[in-house]
């Protein structure tokens, strides 16, 4: 299914209006729906749609088996006779020869990394070919797109070659969780708000994930049919999809989410962990976890300078893998045999605080949606990101879930979770705000976001500035 997206459509569709042929690159993670937003784009604007797509990284690939698999795509969808490519020279040759030019075509060169990943020359073969054969076509949109985003930025993007080619660059976010209910289809106004949120904080706003939701069942046994069931679709996602994007590179990637998954840190904490240097090396690791969506370096202004925070605090953005490695994974013997098959998920130990901090990630990724409903208005936004000072001599230290600053303002966002929210929250934001440091001149303005009841004398304190029902981010 099809949901949200349209703004993408929008901007895809108003390259048409140009005179000229258009070169884009669409990256993000797996599943998260950036071939299917090509599709849609061919289907609702082109009169051509021409597909192909790298095969994944095993054991004995080489690169006559991509250009093989690339020529028989080109036959099957143009009915040519079938050529033996020696080179990507070649294989771009027959694709411009197969294109119409009278027509709107839409070509989509798919995991374009894992295409080019066994022939160093691959981005020149492909820059020549669009500087000489498809950029003279002026109805003709190229799209790479790929969910290795570090390699398409460093072999392409980054490659003077195609400096000034591109007329556009996507890196596809999750989907927002306003148009997630449609994932619910007709059932979605039965359905409760806290099982919607439950659903999303273990799964982000992933369509492939989304797709796979039961309606007919509730949070708890999707969760469990899908998580804690040797057949379920999320149990073996991971492996699957992590060794896919990152190959060589996954065991180390996969040390650094298991690290994040305990809390956020700093580069220099992650690898004095891990017991490995703190090198540019691994900096790239942190580098290619952040483009693929997987990390977020949650930099973020100080508030008591106005300027950036001096160290990068990464924290592990990604809801399905933090819940994975959380709750998943150290659980993967008893699920591979079935241990969980009657089981409730949320009898599993410490499961209201495994969610409970998974809604605050939610919350925090979609940071965007909730500015107008805590009252920014139309202010510049200069930082939004979880704030965290250490103890010092200078006074205790603070962490508050969320810092929104605005030239003027700061807002101190609290999450919850929780059945009955009640004023012992004001305490513990009065605590937290106690111990924030601001520069002169700079408001600071409480505000809960919750999913929950809210105790009637909270909500009649006025001590929030706001006070936002997370059904609100659903678009209840």
């Amino acid at each position: 299914m099809f949901v949200g997206r349209n703004e993408f459509l929008d901007d895809l569709s108003a390259l048409w209006r140009k005179s000229t042929s258009s070169l884009v690159a669409c990256r993000g993670r797996r599943r998260i729906g950036k071939s299917t937003l090509i599709e849609r784009f061919a289907e609702k604007t082109a009169e051509v749609f021409l597909s192909f797509e790298g095969l994944p990284p095993r054991k004995g690939m080489t690169n006559r088996d991509q250009l093989d698999n690339f020529g028989s795509s080109l036959a099957r969808q143009t009915s040519s006779p079938r050529h033996i490519f020696e080179n990507w020279h070649d294989a771009f040759f027959w694709l411009n020869e197969a294109i119409d030019g009278r027509k709107r075509t839409v070509v989509l060169l798919d995991e374009i990394s894992w295409m080019g990943a066994y022939d160093p020359d691959f981005p020149g073969y492909l820059k020549n070919a669009w500087d000489k054969l498809l950029h003279r076509h002026d109805r003709l949109v190229v799209v790479v797109c790929g969910s290795v985003s570090a390699w398409i930025k460093r072999n392409i993007l980054d490659n003077t070659g195609f400096a000034g080619r591109f007329s556009r660059d996507y890196i596809l976010p999750e989907l927002p969780l306003s148009v997630c209910p449609a994932f619910w289809g007709a059932t979605a106004e039965k359905v409760s708000t806290r099982e919607m949120l439950d659903v999303l904080s273990v799964t982000g706003g992933v369509p492939r994930y989304l797709e796979e939701i039961d309606p007919g069942l509730s949070a708890d046994e999707n969760i469990r049919r899908l998580f804690f069931t040797p057949q379920g679709k999320l149990f073996k996602e991971f492996d699957d999809m992590f060794s896919a994007v990152f190959g060589d590179a996954a065991v180390t990637k996969k040390a650094i989410l298991e690290s994040l998954a305990e809390g956020p840190q700093s580069g220099a904490e992650i690898s004095a962990g891990l017991g490995v240097a703190n090198t540019g090396h691994f900096a790239e690791h942190l580098r290619a976890l952040a483009e693929g969506g997987f990390i977020s370096a949650d930099t973020g202004l100080n508030p008591e300078t106005g300027k950036s925070a001096r160290i990068d605090r990464y924290r592990l953005r990604d809801n399905y893998t933090r819940f994975y490695l959380r709750c998943v994974e150290p659980r993967k013997n008893e699920i591979a045999v079935g241990g969980y098959r009657l089981a409730s998920v949320e009898q599993l130990p410490g499961w209201d605080a495994i969610m409970g901090l998974a809604f605050e990630n939610l919350v925090v990724n979609n940071w965007k949606e909730l500015l107008p409903l805590m009252g920014v208005g139309s202010a510049i936004v200069e930082s939004a990101a979880p704030y965290r000072r250490g103890s010092s001599e200078n006074g205790k230290g603070v962490q508050i879930d969320l810092l929104v600053q605005t030239p003027r303002t700061a807002y101190a966002v609290e999450i919850k979770r929780k059945n009955r929210i009640g004023r012992e929250v004001e305490a513990e934001m009065e605590r937290k705000l106690s111990r924030l440091k601001v520069r002169k001149g700079l408001s600071v303005r409480p505000v809960l976001v919750y999913d929950g009841e809210l105790d009637p004398q909270l909500a009649g304190s006025g001590y929030f500035a706001a006070t936002v029902d997370a059904a609100r981010l659903l678009g209840r």
